[in-house]
């Protein structure tokens, strides 16, 4: 009886530790697994995505089939006049959350919690702090600067134009140097460009990258030259990390094209003129600075929608990507880190 009864205690804590008994709790079948990755989409939309036929629409599926965990929104306009702003209609198509505020057309579009929303300039900035369903916390800003005096369309008008007057149409021909180092003032002056959670600013600069007109891509584009670019060098003087060029540091392989799928041409007939190719959106990372405990963000992956681009020929209202300006995505991996 004896041993009966210790074959059967055996035999219970065999089933027990093998997971048949009920001993030990099953796993919840549904329990979603917690992400480790971050997607973030940046993406000039074009006048809200009036522009095209069903524009918003159109708009609303590409973030669907897209699934950022953050969109940040360049020209997040009112849709036709009839209906919210751009960023506030796919927020409550998507049922996320968004801020927009009082700017004109930046939007911070994400299913993460905004904790805290900030406003630079209704032209130029707004952010947020957002947190995960892990407590994980990040700062995201939309940005904008001024399109005026683009100097690859200088280039292409005046192909003699010396490298000087090149760059004084970034510094002085237009106010795109003055705004982004406000927008690098704001964040320092906020505290935001050294905090203890990942910052990310991204946007529509308007302007090329120095990382991008280097030698080798003279050699490939007409219009580029090897270039100290103030905007891109002024972002990296303050310590921030060109996401794309980070994962593919050369921009012959990789050049990330972002403007335009749309506008391939200028003009027509005997007038017509290539149109210029420039990585001109652009997302920047800064981790906290590498002391205590805290959490990182490194990007992994990233590509440029549309993959495919559509038939230059094909009328501006009848396109599927609602766009002129190519959609930036980049993958994230979290990262904890102990500095101690």
């Amino acid at each position: 009886m004896l041993k009966s009864n210790l074959k059967l205690a055996i035999l219970i804590i065999f089933f027990s530790l093998s997971g048949f008994g009920c001993a030990i709790t099953p796993r919840t079948v549904n329990t979603p697994a917690v992400s480790s990755t971050l997607r973030v989409m940046v993406w000039n939309v074009l006048h809200g995505a009036n522009d095209v036929t069903n524009g918003p629409e159109k708009a609303l599926q590409i973030i669907r089939n897209t699934k950022p965990d953050i969109v940040l929104l360049q020209e997040s306009y009112d849709i036709n006049d009839e209906r919210p702003k751009l960023g506030a209609w796919l927020a409550g198509e998507l049922g996320w959350n968004q801020h927009q505020a009082q700017s004109t057309h930046l939007c911070v579009l994400t299913p993460l919690n905004i904790e805290t929303t900030f406003f630079h300039n209704a032209w130029h900035g707004v952010g947020a702090k957002l947190r995960d369903s892990m407590g994980r916390e990040l700062l995201a800003w939309s940005t904008w600067i001024d399109y005026r005096a683009y100097i690859t369309y200088a280039l292409r008008e005046n192909p003699a134009i010396s490298d000087e007057e090149l760059l004084d149409l970034e510094r002085v021909g237009s106010n795109r140097l003055i705004q982004a180092t406000a927008i690098i003032e704001h964040l320092h002056n906020a505290g935001q460009l050294n905090a203890n959670i990942p910052l990310l600013v991204g946007g529509d600069w308007n302007c090329p990258s120095h990382l991008d007109w280097t030698i080798d891509t003279t050699r490939v584009y007409k219009r580029r030259r090897s270039l100290p670019l103030p905007v891109s060098t002024a972002m990296q003087t303050a310590g921030f990390t060109d996401t794309f060029r980070e994962l593919y540091p050369n921009p012959v392989q990789h050049p990330g094209i972002t403007w335009s799928p749309m506008f391939r041409t200028k003009g027509e007939g005997a007038e017509q003129e290539d149109q210029c190719f420039d990585r001109i959106d652009r997302l920047y990372l800064k981790n906290p600075l590498p002391h205590g405990s805290h959490w990182e963000l490194r990007p992994v992956t990233g590509h440029v929608l549309p993959l495919l681009w559509e038939d230059e020929a094909m009328p501006t209202i009848d396109r599927e990507f609602p766009s002129d300006h190519g959609a930036l995505v980049i993958d994230f991996e979290w990262k904890l880190k102990n500095n101690w």
